[in-house]
């Protein structure tokens, strides 16, 4: 190198190749559904599907038993309030629930779009190729035998008759085919998970056009319609539904009987209802049933369900101008076991159009009824559900019952704020029997006459139910046909025997596309007929 040439410059370091945002973003939302579409991802949210379904199982529901779900939150203090904030006594319309209920439907749909694409090829494609050397099969059987190569094509399509079958012309006088079974086993599988697909999507329109009622009717003749909202105790409504086109029937409840164990154990319930729907509605004719529970009433594409019984007392109000009021009015049962009872019963006074002194002079019947009654030291107990001895233990309360309040109140107690302000006080307690009285300090006369039961009633209308039954099945089939049937391959090769001898070389070898065992026995008998019949001697 002279003085006046320059060093030579060393190379510039090669960057790193960055991709740009856009191209980065695309890269993860390719990622993301690719993720999300593999059937390994489809599992794993099924079986979080399952999971989550757990507390719903496990723990009381708002939605099914608002009373109990407060009782449960009351009585386990800090820990139900943070069960009740993550949603858990709503679990089936949980923020959390509903996110994996959808993830698993955009991944079982991402994942079944391109297998049903490739299925769909694969069963117009013809079987694969005789493979060249067939002695690399797991299952392999080569043979002479004396029938010529077209005796012997001609059997193998006949012991092959319900395969997949193809024939082709290798030259030099060898020919093969190349026959295939068990492609069912690919479209139990795709029918399984297309079932699983339907069923999620049935449920998730049932939960939009479904809905379910409860409501109470008095067993002495009284009757409910679906005639609206208004008419049921409670209503839990679909998102699409509100309450105004409900399917119209309507539901007589005439007795209801319940039999018990000597111990006081529930054996059978029934109640004995009839019913009109469609044309009945237009003639006024009804159709006698016997309601059970587990047992429900179909009609009109709804079904009324039988959820228990309870009993309802009925007093008598006489007031000092000799003017009666008589209600049987349903009281909730606190004990099942025994059925004790605790309730409201509301009197406005007649004759009185001024507001303010008509809330001043209500009465309310309030306390514990029991159907077979005992008593320890003058408190009211049960000691079992049917109604022996029935008798009453009652608080009268009398002022501003808070019904003209515009606020909502049970119809099973009384507006405890209406006491604690003074504005309701009460004025008198006793135990009663049937047929037996109290007078208030002001001549007004409160009486037991009796007691009367009611019919417990849900009404529950899902227009899927049919479609869940139909996927539900399909998901069985599908399973089964995955389970069972067996992939498997079997070719046969056949040239003329070297030498100038006489009769044709048969190769056959097969291949089972499963783990499965049987394959191989099925092979050699197959392999077999081949070759034992007809081999040269």
């Amino acid at each position: 190198m002279t003085a006046t040439e320059a060093p030579p410059k060393s190379p510039e370091p090669q960057k790193p190749y960055r991709a740009g945002p856009v191209r980065q973003a695309l890269a993860f939302v390719r990622n993301t559904w690719r993720g999300l579409t593999s059937m390994r991802t489809a599992l794993i949210l099924l079986f979080l599907l399952a999971l989550a379904a757990m507390p719903g199982a496990l723990l009381p529901q708002r939605v099914l038993n608002a009373p109990k779900t407060d009782q449960y939150i009351t009585s386990h203090g800090w820990w139900g309030t943070v069960l009740d904030r993550l949603q858990f006594f709503d679990v089936y319309s949980s923020v959390w629930f509903s996110a994996i209920y959808l993830l698993l439907l955009v991944s079982l749909v991402g994942c079944l779009t391109p297998r049903t694409g490739e299925y769909l090829r694969a069963i117009r494609a013809k079987p694969v190729l005789t493979p060249r050397n067939l002695s690399r099969m797991p299952h392999f059987r080569e043979g002479t035998v004396g029938q010529s190569a077209d005796e012997m094509l001609e059997k193998a399509r006949k012991r092959l008759r319900g395969w997949r079958i193809a024939e082709r012309d290798e030259g030099d006088g060898v020919r093969s085919i190349s026959a295939e079974k068990g492609y069912l086993r690919e479209t139990g599988n795709l029918v399984f998970h297309f079932g699983m697909l339907g069923l999620i999507v049935a449920f998730a329109l049932g939960k939009m056009y479904s809905y379910e009622g409860q409501v109470i009717v008095q067993a002495d003749g009284s009757q409910f319609c679906n005639s609206g909202v208004f008419a049921y105790d409670t209503f839990n409504p679909g998102l699409r539904v509100d309450g105004t086109r409900l399917d119209p029937f309507c539901v007589k409840v005439n007795d209801f009987n319940a039999t018990y164990t000597a111990a006081g154990q529930p054996l059978h319930y029934r109640a004995d209802i009839q019913y009109q729907s469609g044309a009945d509605l237009e003639t006024g004719s009804w159709r006698p049933y016997q309601l059970e529970v587990n047992e429900p009433l179909r009609t009109a594409g709804d079904r009324v369900y039988l959820l228990g019984y309870g009993y309802s007392p009925r007093f008598t109000v006489t007031y000092p101008d000799g003017t009666t009021r008589t209600q049987t009015t349903q009281w909730r049962a606190s004990n099942q076991a025994t059925m004790l009872s605790e309730g409201a019963t509301k009197f406005d006074p007649p004759g009185v159009t001024d507001a303010a002194e008509r809330r001043t002079r209500q009465l309310a019947i309030t306390g514990l009824f029991a159907p077979s009654s005992l008593l320890h030291g003058g408190i009211l107990t049960s000691t079992g559900p049917a109604l022996d001895n029935p008798m009453v233990a009652i608080d009268v309360m009398r002022g501003d019952l808070g019904l003209d309040s515009g606020r909502s109140q049970s119809i099973f107690s009384i507006d405890q704020s209406m006491v604690n302000d003074g504005r309701l006080k009460r004025v008198a307690r006793k135990n009663l029997a049937v047929g037996e009285s109290l007078t208030l300090d002001d001549g007004t006369k409160v009486s037991f006459d009796g007691v009367q039961k009611y019919a417990s009633l849900q009404v529950s209308h899902d227009p899927t139910q049919d479609y869940v039954l139909v996927f539900a099945i399909a998901m069985l089939l599908g399973l089964g046909a995955s389970l069972l049937v067996k992939r498997r391959r079997v070719w046969l090769r056949v040239r003329p025997a070297d030498g100038g001898e006489k009769g044709t070389v048969v190769q056959v070898a097969g291949l089972a596309r499963t783990d499965q065992a049987g394959y191989g026995e099925e092979f050699t008998r197959m392999a077999d007929e081949f070759l034992t019949e007809g081999k040269r001697k």
